[in-house]
């Protein structure tokens, strides 16, 4: 296998909540505005110490969008998705982006997201209201 390398990250870091392995800074956040099926997602420009799944197709609340579920490379949970593409043109902005699910990391300040009775139960996307 070899010998596992973790970057280290600098500043408002969120990491995982199992492992604590750093996935990512405050600073990459585009939009705290998206929901998944646990609750309160937040759309990254980049994110470290992830391995990548395969591609499926999903339905979501904006649309049907390719992505790619995201895995901490400390323990091997699922921590988010990329997006690999938008089949519609007004999505397009977040092709290359990650979700982090606030339910699986820890933030900043250590603390950690608990599930609502208000949570989204169904698709996961940004929230249209």
């Amino acid at each position: 296998m070899g010998r596992l390398f973790l970057m280290h990250l600098e500043g408002k870091v969120y990491s995982c909540k199992h492992c604590h392995t750093h996935l990512g800074v405050a600073a990459d956040i585009i939009s705290k505005a998206f929901h998944c099926k646990h609750g309160k997602a937040y759309l990254f420009n980049k994110v470290v110490n992830v391995n990548v799944g395969v591609k499926d197709d999903r339905v979501m609340i904006t649309g049907i969008h390719t992505v790619s579920d995201i895995f901490c490379v400390g323990c091997g949970s699922i921590v988010g998705w990329k997006y690999v593409a938008a089949h519609e043109k007004s999505q397009r902005y977040k092709e290359g982006k990650f979700i982090l699910e606030r339910y699986k990391v820890s933030g900043p300040d250590g603390s950690n997201y608990w599930i609502t009775h208000d949570a989204h139960v169904g698709g996961s996307d940004v929230d249209d209201v």
